[in-house]
């Protein structure tokens, strides 16, 4: 006797695809997509009756795309204060 087999979600496979992508190709695009389709992979895991595979999946492509954009940030405000002092410093020199 067999098991049944369970689908796994297709949009968290784009999650996680995108979130990878989010870290080397497609820096903010893949990463924005990532998080997006990653809550809507749990969305439709959560709502299926029979139940799905790929919640795994999802969660990783979320965190691979918050943690994407939450360094960029971080560096952007980085580099922004790091020229910001370069001019304060020449406008006071």
């Amino acid at each position: 006797m067999h098991a049944p087999v369970r689908a796994t979600s297709t949009l968290a496979i784009v999650s996680l695809v995108f979130g990878i992508l989010g870290w080397t190709l497609l820096p903010w695009i893949g990463s924005i997509v990532a998080v997006i389709t990653g809550h809507l992979a749990r969305s439709e895991i959560r709502r299926t009756v029979d139940g799905m595979d790929g919640d795994g999946m999802a969660v990783a492509g979320l965190v691979l795309g918050y943690a994407m954009l939450a360094l960029s940030f971080v560096g952007l405000v980085l580099v922004m204060l790091f020229f910001g002092g370069l001019v304060w410093f020449g406008l006071n020199s």
